[in-house]
């Protein structure tokens, strides 16, 4: 079993160096990945109706959805940055460091500052600004509480480097 990885209208997705996608991983269209990214089982990248831009050290988990809004809001993703299991990132801009949490949802047009984790089960509505260095959650999201620096490198930075080193196990079986 491979990935599915698919050109859409011509433009195919780009991967940078050591990158591992899952064997049932979808990745479609106008999509760039940075180094050191990870697309897991069951995750769809699909950047058939505008762009999907990722920096380095992106892992999208299992079941998540990244997508974007034909002719609207493409989808820009920073470095360092952990998309939990089944979540949905649409349309917006997430910056560097940041923890979107599981089954959690950011809407078109949200922008997630850096330093910023999004609560697992949370909702970003559409057009919402989370700033730098804080812990959104609920429905609609709102901010609860400011983080520590002990939580972004805890739990932002160690999510992140964890799923390179996860990343490492699989690509190790591939040779």
């Amino acid at each position: 079993m491979s990935p599915i990885i698919l050109p859409v209208n011509g433009v195919s997705p780009q991967m940078g160096e050591n990158c591992f996608v899952a064997p049932n991983a979808t990745i479609v269209g106008d999509v760039t990945m940075g180094n050191d990214c990870s697309v897991w089982f069951n995750a769809v990248i699909r950047g058939d109706v505008n762009f999907i831009r990722m920096g380095n050290k992106v892992n999208v988990q299992d079941g998540a959805c990244i997508h974007c809004t034909y002719q609207r809001f493409g989808t820009t993703i920073g470095n360092n940055v952990s998309i939990g299991h089944n979540a949905i990132v649409h349309g917006c801009t997430l910056h560097d460091n940041v923890l979107i949490g599981m089954g959690s949802i950011v809407m078109d047009n949200a922008i997630v500052k850096s330093n910023t984790i999004i609560a697992a089960g949370a909702v970003v509505l559409e057009g919402t600004i989370c700033e730098s260095g804080s812990i959104y959650a609920g429905v609609p999201a709102k901010k609860v509480k400011d983080i520590s620096a002990e939580l972004i490198h805890g739990e932002i930075d160690r999510i992140a480097n964890n799923y390179v080193k996860y990343a490492g196990w699989f690509k190790s079986q591939e040779k």
